[in-house]
C-alpha cells in the first residue's frame, strides 16, 4: 500500500494500491475498500489514480460521486 500525502491534512485516507482493474484504498479508520474499474467506470478510475498520486481529492471525490462511493466491490 502506497502512503497517501494527504496535501490538505484533513482526508480520511491513508494509503492507496493501484491494480489494472480497480484501487484500493485505505482510510484512517482502518478500512480498506477496492474500486472495480468496471464498476465505477474508466474517467472515474482516472480520477481516482490520478488524485491519489496527487495527494490530494481522493477522499472527497470519492464522498461526493455516489457511483464511485457505491462502486467498490471488496472490503478489507
Amino acid at each position: 500500500m502506497e502512503r497517501y500525502y494527504d496535501l490538505s491534512g484533513k482526508s480520511g485516507v491513508a494509503g492507496y494500491e493501484i491494480h489494472s482493474d480497480g484501487i484500493w484504498v485505505q482510510f484512517k479508520n482502518g478500512n480498506s475498500y477496492f474500486y472495480s474499474r468496471v464498476l465505477i467506470g474508466e474517467s472515474n478510475f482516472s480520477q481516482m489514480r490520478d488524485k491519489a498520486i496527487a495527494g490530494k481529492g481522493l477522499a472527497t471525490l470519492i464522498a461526493t460521486h455516489p457511483v464511485i462511493r457505491e462502486g467498490y466491490s471488496q472490503k478489507r
